[in-house]
Protein backbone atom coordinates (compact mmCIF):
# COMPACT_ATOMS: atom_id res chain seq x y z
CA UNK A 1 0.00 0.00 0.00
CA UNK A 2 1.34 3.40 -0.90
CA UNK A 3 -0.07 6.15 1.07
CA UNK A 4 1.05 9.99 1.00
CA UNK A 5 -0.94 11.20 3.67
CA UNK A 6 -1.25 15.58 3.38
CA UNK A 7 -2.94 16.32 6.81
CA UNK A 8 -6.31 13.97 6.42
CA UNK A 9 -6.00 13.02 3.48
CA UNK A 10 -3.72 9.90 1.05
CA UNK A 11 -3.21 10.19 -2.30
CA UNK A 12 -3.95 6.76 -2.67
CA UNK A 13 -4.00 3.40 -1.30
CA UNK A 14 -5.73 -0.08 -1.85
CA UNK A 15 -8.88 -2.19 -0.66
CA UNK A 16 -11.13 -5.07 -0.85
CA UNK A 17 -14.92 -4.23 -1.80
CA UNK A 18 -17.04 -6.07 0.71
CA UNK A 19 -20.68 -4.62 0.12
CA UNK A 20 -22.44 -2.08 -2.71
CA UNK A 21 -25.60 -0.19 -1.78
CA UNK A 22 -26.66 2.19 -4.46
CA UNK A 23 -24.01 4.12 -6.02
CA UNK A 24 -21.60 3.37 -2.91
CA UNK A 25 -19.26 0.70 -2.76
CA UNK A 26 -17.95 -0.21 0.83
CA UNK A 27 -14.66 -1.04 0.59
CA UNK A 28 -12.12 -2.54 3.52
CA UNK A 29 -8.63 -1.42 3.79
CA UNK A 30 -5.92 -1.56 6.32
CA UNK A 31 -7.10 1.82 7.66
CA UNK A 32 -10.92 0.91 8.04
CA UNK A 33 -14.19 0.58 6.41
CA UNK A 34 -13.88 3.61 3.40
CA UNK A 35 -17.44 4.45 1.79
CA UNK A 36 -16.73 5.05 -2.18
CA UNK A 37 -17.92 6.39 -5.00
CA UNK A 38 -16.52 5.66 -8.38
CA UNK A 39 -14.77 7.88 -10.98
CA UNK A 40 -16.19 9.43 -14.06
CA UNK A 41 -14.30 7.89 -16.45
CA UNK A 42 -14.82 4.49 -15.38
CA UNK A 43 -18.98 5.10 -15.27
CA UNK A 44 -17.90 6.09 -19.28
CA UNK A 45 -15.81 3.39 -20.04
CA UNK A 46 -18.96 1.08 -18.01
CA UNK A 47 -16.29 -0.62 -15.93
CA UNK A 48 -18.21 -3.43 -14.21
CA UNK A 49 -17.39 -3.82 -10.33
CA UNK A 50 -17.96 -6.89 -8.18
CA UNK A 51 -18.18 -7.81 -4.72
CA UNK A 52 -14.98 -8.95 -3.88
CA UNK A 53 -12.93 -6.71 -6.32
CA UNK A 54 -9.86 -5.40 -5.32
CA UNK A 55 -9.22 -1.90 -6.02
CA UNK A 56 -7.09 1.18 -6.01
CA UNK A 57 -8.33 4.74 -3.92
CA UNK A 58 -8.13 7.98 -4.94
CA UNK A 59 -8.43 11.18 -2.54
CA UNK A 60 -9.13 9.46 0.75
CA UNK A 61 -10.48 11.05 3.55
CA UNK A 62 -9.32 9.66 7.00
CA UNK A 63 -11.94 11.88 8.96
CA UNK A 64 -15.08 11.68 6.81
CA UNK A 65 -13.90 7.76 5.74
CA UNK A 66 -14.75 8.64 2.11
CA UNK A 67 -12.72 7.62 -0.90
CA UNK A 68 -12.87 7.45 -4.67
CA UNK A 69 -12.41 4.27 -6.61
CA UNK A 70 -10.27 5.14 -9.73
CA UNK A 71 -9.16 1.14 -10.57
CA UNK A 72 -10.17 -2.14 -10.72
CA UNK A 73 -6.91 -4.12 -10.24
CA UNK A 74 -6.95 -7.81 -11.91
CA UNK A 75 -9.28 -10.58 -10.69
CA UNK A 76 -8.24 -14.26 -9.95
CA UNK A 77 -12.40 -15.53 -11.12
CA UNK A 78 -15.50 -14.32 -10.98
CA UNK A 79 -19.24 -15.20 -11.79
CA UNK A 80 -21.74 -12.66 -13.25
CA UNK A 81 -24.33 -13.68 -10.80
CA UNK A 82 -24.55 -12.97 -8.02
CA UNK A 83 -21.62 -10.43 -9.03
CA UNK A 84 -18.57 -11.86 -7.16
CA UNK A 85 -15.04 -12.06 -7.54
CA UNK A 86 -12.10 -13.16 -6.44
CA UNK A 87 -13.51 -16.38 -4.22
CA UNK A 88 -12.26 -20.22 -3.74
CA UNK A 89 -15.10 -22.17 -3.55
CA UNK A 90 -19.36 -21.75 -4.23
CA UNK A 91 -21.26 -23.55 -1.97
CA UNK A 92 -24.85 -24.11 -3.35
CA UNK A 93 -27.35 -24.01 -0.80
CA UNK A 94 -30.71 -26.39 -1.11
CA UNK A 95 -33.54 -27.24 1.25
CA UNK A 96 -34.13 -31.18 1.50
CA UNK A 97 -38.07 -29.84 1.99
CA UNK A 98 -40.00 -26.56 2.39
CA UNK A 99 -39.47 -26.14 -0.46
CA UNK A 100 -38.56 -29.34 -2.58
CA UNK A 101 -35.75 -30.01 -3.79
CA UNK A 102 -35.32 -28.24 -7.29
CA UNK A 103 -32.91 -30.90 -9.18
CA UNK A 104 -33.18 -28.51 -12.14
CA UNK A 105 -31.79 -25.13 -10.59
CA UNK A 106 -29.48 -27.40 -8.86
CA UNK A 107 -28.10 -28.39 -12.06
CA UNK A 108 -28.22 -25.01 -13.36
CA UNK A 109 -25.72 -24.15 -10.60
CA UNK A 110 -23.32 -27.15 -10.81
CA UNK A 111 -22.96 -25.88 -14.35
CA UNK A 112 -22.14 -22.49 -13.60
CA UNK A 113 -19.22 -23.35 -11.64
CA UNK A 114 -17.89 -25.66 -14.27
CA UNK A 115 -18.12 -23.68 -16.64
CA UNK A 116 -16.38 -20.35 -14.34
CA UNK A 117 -14.11 -23.28 -13.21
CA UNK A 118 -14.65 -22.82 -9.70
CA UNK A 119 -15.10 -25.58 -7.19
CA UNK A 120 -18.45 -26.27 -5.36
CA UNK A 121 -19.99 -27.66 -2.62
CA UNK A 122 -23.54 -29.22 -2.44
CA UNK A 123 -25.01 -28.10 1.09
CA UNK A 124 -28.65 -29.65 1.66
CA UNK A 125 -29.87 -27.47 4.73
CA UNK A 126 -32.68 -28.49 6.73
CA UNK A 127 -31.93 -32.01 7.23
CA UNK A 128 -34.08 -31.77 10.76
CA UNK A 129 -37.13 -32.29 9.20
CA UNK A 130 -38.72 -35.58 9.05
CA UNK A 131 -39.14 -38.04 6.38
CA UNK A 132 -36.04 -36.58 4.12
CA UNK A 133 -34.18 -40.59 3.92
CA UNK A 134 -35.94 -40.83 0.65
CA UNK A 135 -34.48 -37.70 -1.02
CA UNK A 136 -31.31 -38.37 0.47
CA UNK A 137 -31.14 -41.72 -0.80
CA UNK A 138 -31.36 -40.27 -4.33
CA UNK A 139 -29.05 -36.84 -3.93
CA UNK A 140 -26.31 -39.62 -2.90
CA UNK A 141 -27.51 -41.99 -5.94
CA UNK A 142 -26.45 -39.06 -8.30
CA UNK A 143 -24.47 -37.32 -7.43
CA UNK A 144 -21.51 -39.11 -5.23
CA UNK A 145 -20.34 -40.74 -8.79
CA UNK A 146 -20.05 -37.46 -10.50
CA UNK A 147 -17.26 -36.62 -7.13
CA UNK A 148 -19.34 -33.72 -6.12
CA UNK A 149 -18.52 -33.03 -2.70
CA UNK A 150 -21.96 -33.06 -0.76
CA UNK A 151 -22.90 -31.69 3.37
CA UNK A 152 -25.90 -32.62 5.13
CA UNK A 153 -26.68 -29.49 7.77
CA UNK A 154 -29.66 -28.13 9.57
CA UNK A 155 -29.04 -24.34 10.60
CA UNK A 156 -31.99 -24.79 13.36
CA UNK A 157 -30.63 -27.78 15.05
CA UNK A 158 -26.82 -27.21 14.35
CA UNK A 159 -26.11 -30.78 12.43
CA UNK A 160 -23.16 -30.26 10.32
CA UNK A 161 -22.12 -27.01 11.38
CA UNK A 162 -18.53 -28.27 12.30
CA UNK A 163 -18.10 -29.66 9.02
CA UNK A 164 -19.37 -26.92 7.41
CA UNK A 165 -16.56 -24.81 9.13
CA UNK A 166 -13.69 -27.11 7.91
CA UNK A 167 -14.83 -25.89 4.70
CA UNK A 168 -14.89 -22.78 4.85
CA UNK A 169 -11.36 -22.20 6.87
CA UNK A 170 -9.16 -20.12 4.97
CA UNK A 171 -11.25 -19.39 1.94
CA UNK A 172 -13.63 -16.67 0.55
CA UNK A 173 -16.94 -18.95 -0.10
CA UNK A 174 -20.01 -17.77 -2.16
CA UNK A 175 -23.12 -18.95 -0.53
CA UNK A 176 -25.62 -19.13 -3.38
CA UNK A 177 -29.28 -20.95 -4.13
CA UNK A 178 -32.67 -20.40 -4.25
CA UNK A 179 -34.75 -18.11 -1.89
CA UNK A 180 -35.69 -19.89 1.14
CA UNK A 181 -33.22 -22.80 1.23
CA UNK A 182 -31.64 -21.08 4.46
CA UNK A 183 -28.71 -19.35 3.60
CA UNK A 184 -28.82 -16.19 5.93
CA UNK A 185 -30.30 -19.13 8.40
CA UNK A 186 -27.01 -20.79 8.29
CA UNK A 187 -24.74 -17.70 8.59
CA UNK A 188 -26.57 -16.50 11.57
CA UNK A 189 -25.59 -20.23 12.98
CA UNK A 190 -22.02 -20.04 12.11
CA UNK A 191 -21.78 -16.68 13.23
CA UNK A 192 -24.02 -16.24 16.56
CA UNK A 193 -24.84 -12.10 16.68
CA UNK A 194 -24.72 -11.45 12.82
CA UNK A 195 -28.81 -11.33 12.50
CA UNK A 196 -29.60 -11.34 9.39
CA UNK A 197 -33.25 -11.01 8.54
CA UNK A 198 -34.97 -14.30 7.68
CA UNK A 199 -38.47 -15.38 6.43
CA UNK A 200 -40.60 -18.54 6.71
CA UNK A 201 -41.77 -20.61 3.38
CA UNK A 202 -44.85 -19.04 1.93
CA UNK A 203 -47.58 -21.67 2.64
CA UNK A 204 -49.45 -20.42 -0.26
CA UNK A 205 -46.98 -20.94 -2.99
CA UNK A 206 -44.43 -22.83 -0.97
CA UNK A 207 -41.49 -20.70 -1.92
CA UNK A 208 -38.95 -18.60 -0.09
CA UNK A 209 -39.46 -14.53 -0.21
CA UNK A 210 -36.09 -12.49 -0.54
CA UNK A 211 -34.89 -11.31 2.60
CA UNK A 212 -31.39 -10.76 1.32
CA UNK A 213 -31.21 -7.64 -0.55
CA UNK A 214 -27.64 -7.45 -2.03
CA UNK A 215 -24.28 -9.09 -2.11
CA UNK A 216 -21.83 -8.93 1.31
CA UNK A 217 -18.63 -10.54 2.41
CA UNK A 218 -19.13 -11.04 6.01
CA UNK A 219 -15.95 -12.18 8.02
CA UNK A 220 -16.73 -15.56 10.22
CA UNK A 221 -13.67 -16.28 11.98
CA UNK A 222 -10.77 -13.47 11.88
CA UNK A 223 -8.21 -16.71 13.79
CA UNK A 224 -9.40 -19.08 10.38
CA UNK A 225 -9.79 -16.00 7.93
CA UNK A 226 -12.93 -17.83 6.78
CA UNK A 227 -14.93 -15.30 4.98
CA UNK A 228 -18.46 -16.14 3.51
CA UNK A 229 -20.58 -13.90 0.73
CA UNK A 230 -23.78 -13.80 1.37
CA UNK A 231 -25.91 -13.23 -1.29
CA UNK A 232 -29.85 -12.82 -2.96
CA UNK A 233 -32.03 -15.99 -4.02
CA UNK A 234 -31.22 -16.25 -7.87
CA UNK A 235 -33.65 -18.22 -10.42
CA UNK A 236 -33.42 -16.95 -13.43
CA UNK A 237 -29.79 -18.22 -14.35
CA UNK A 238 -30.03 -19.15 -18.24
CA UNK A 239 -27.33 -20.59 -20.44
CA UNK A 240 -28.40 -18.14 -23.14
CA UNK A 241 -24.65 -17.21 -23.83
CA UNK A 242 -22.95 -20.32 -25.36
CA UNK A 243 -23.42 -22.27 -28.12
CA UNK A 244 -25.37 -25.71 -27.36
CA UNK A 245 -22.67 -28.07 -28.29
CA UNK A 246 -20.71 -26.42 -25.71
CA UNK A 247 -23.27 -27.78 -23.25
CA UNK A 248 -21.73 -31.20 -22.89
CA UNK A 249 -18.54 -30.27 -21.19
CA UNK A 250 -20.19 -28.57 -18.46
CA UNK A 251 -22.02 -32.35 -17.37
CA UNK A 252 -18.70 -34.58 -15.61
CA UNK A 253 -20.95 -38.04 -16.89
CA UNK A 254 -21.12 -36.78 -20.69
CA UNK A 255 -17.12 -36.31 -20.52
CA UNK A 256 -16.79 -39.59 -18.81
CA UNK A 257 -18.74 -41.50 -21.08
CA UNK A 258 -16.96 -40.06 -23.88
CA UNK A 259 -13.54 -40.57 -22.46
CA UNK A 260 -14.32 -43.88 -21.68
CA UNK A 261 -16.18 -45.13 -24.83
CA UNK A 262 -15.38 -42.55 -27.35
CA UNK A 263 -16.65 -40.09 -29.46
CA UNK A 264 -20.30 -39.86 -30.92
CA UNK A 265 -20.43 -40.57 -35.35
CA UNK A 266 -20.95 -36.86 -35.92
CA UNK A 267 -19.54 -34.01 -34.23
CA UNK A 268 -21.38 -31.97 -34.41
CA UNK A 269 -24.35 -34.23 -32.20
CA UNK A 270 -26.15 -32.82 -29.33
CA UNK A 271 -26.93 -36.02 -27.98
CA UNK A 272 -30.59 -35.47 -28.63
CA UNK A 273 -32.37 -37.79 -31.14
CA UNK A 274 -29.50 -38.14 -33.20
CA UNK A 275 -28.40 -41.16 -34.69
CA UNK A 276 -24.57 -43.29 -33.62
CA UNK A 277 -24.97 -40.95 -30.27
CA UNK A 278 -22.42 -42.26 -28.01
CA UNK A 279 -24.40 -40.84 -25.02
CA UNK A 280 -27.68 -42.52 -25.79
CA UNK A 281 -25.77 -45.87 -25.56
CA UNK A 282 -25.91 -45.79 -21.76
CA UNK A 283 -28.54 -44.36 -20.15
CA UNK A 284 -27.55 -45.82 -16.94
CA UNK A 285 -24.78 -43.85 -16.40
CA UNK A 286 -27.00 -40.44 -16.45
CA UNK A 287 -29.83 -39.52 -14.18
CA UNK A 288 -33.06 -38.94 -15.62
CA UNK A 289 -32.74 -35.67 -13.87
CA UNK A 290 -29.97 -34.53 -15.21
CA UNK A 291 -30.48 -35.64 -18.49
CA UNK A 292 -33.32 -33.47 -18.22
CA UNK A 293 -31.68 -30.58 -17.68
CA UNK A 294 -29.42 -31.24 -20.25
CA UNK A 295 -32.13 -31.08 -22.67
CA UNK A 296 -33.54 -27.61 -21.14
CA UNK A 297 -29.76 -26.20 -20.92
CA UNK A 298 -29.04 -27.20 -24.75
CA UNK A 299 -32.92 -24.93 -25.55
CA UNK A 300 -31.52 -22.38 -24.50
CA UNK A 301 -28.26 -22.35 -25.91
CA UNK A 302 -29.83 -22.59 -29.44
CA UNK A 303 -32.06 -19.80 -28.47
CA UNK A 304 -28.67 -17.63 -28.41
CA UNK A 305 -26.88 -19.76 -31.29
CA UNK A 306 -30.39 -18.18 -33.25
CA UNK A 307 -29.97 -14.75 -31.71
CA UNK A 308 -26.42 -14.29 -33.18
CA UNK A 309 -26.60 -16.10 -36.59
CA UNK A 310 -29.68 -13.89 -37.68
CA UNK A 311 -30.48 -11.02 -35.22
CA UNK A 312 -26.46 -9.42 -35.37
CA UNK A 313 -26.30 -6.11 -34.12
CA UNK A 314 -23.05 -3.83 -34.39
CA UNK A 315 -22.61 -1.37 -31.83
CA UNK A 316 -19.75 1.59 -31.87
CA UNK A 317 -17.20 0.78 -29.00
CA UNK A 318 -17.12 3.30 -26.01
CA UNK A 319 -13.29 3.51 -26.33
CA UNK A 320 -10.34 4.06 -28.46
CA UNK A 321 -6.31 3.43 -28.82
CA UNK A 322 -4.60 7.21 -28.94
CA UNK A 323 -0.67 7.24 -28.11
CA UNK A 324 -0.83 3.15 -27.10
CA UNK A 325 -3.71 4.36 -24.29
CA UNK A 326 -6.95 3.14 -24.18
CA UNK A 327 -9.08 6.32 -23.71
CA UNK A 328 -13.08 6.72 -23.85
CA UNK A 329 -15.10 8.06 -27.05
CA UNK A 330 -16.95 11.18 -27.29
CA UNK A 331 -20.27 10.04 -28.05
CA UNK A 332 -21.69 11.94 -31.90
CA UNK A 333 -24.47 13.47 -29.36
CA UNK A 334 -22.42 14.77 -27.29
CA UNK A 335 -19.55 16.25 -30.20
CA UNK A 336 -18.98 19.89 -30.85
CA UNK A 337 -19.18 20.30 -34.70
CA UNK A 338 -16.13 22.89 -35.30
CA UNK A 339 -16.15 26.26 -37.11
CA UNK A 340 -14.87 25.20 -40.13
CA UNK A 341 -16.98 22.53 -40.10
CA UNK A 342 -19.92 24.35 -39.84
CA UNK A 343 -19.21 26.80 -42.17
CA UNK A 344 -18.76 24.29 -44.88
CA UNK A 345 -22.40 23.04 -44.24
CA UNK A 346 -23.63 26.21 -44.54
CA UNK A 347 -21.88 27.01 -48.05
CA UNK A 348 -23.73 23.34 -48.90
CA UNK A 349 -27.04 24.30 -47.82
CA UNK A 350 -26.60 28.46 -49.71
Amino acid sequence: MVVTRSGKYAARMKGQIFKIHSDFYYTNTPDGVFECKIREILKKQKEKIFVGDFVELEQVNFDSKQAFISKVLERDNYIPRPKVANIDRIIIVSALKEPDIDFEQLNRYLCFCEYYKIKPLLCFNKNDLAGEEEIISEIKKIYTPLNYEMIFTSALEGNGLDELKKFLCGKVSVLCGSSGVGKSSLINALKPGLNIKTKSVSEKTERGTHTTRHCEIIELDAGSNSKIVDTPGFSQLKFDFLMPSDVTFLFREFVKIKETYGNCKFSDCLHETETGCIIKEYPEEISKSRYESYLKFVKEAKEYKKQITFGGKKTESSSKLLHNKTVTKISSKKRVISRRKNNQNIDKDL
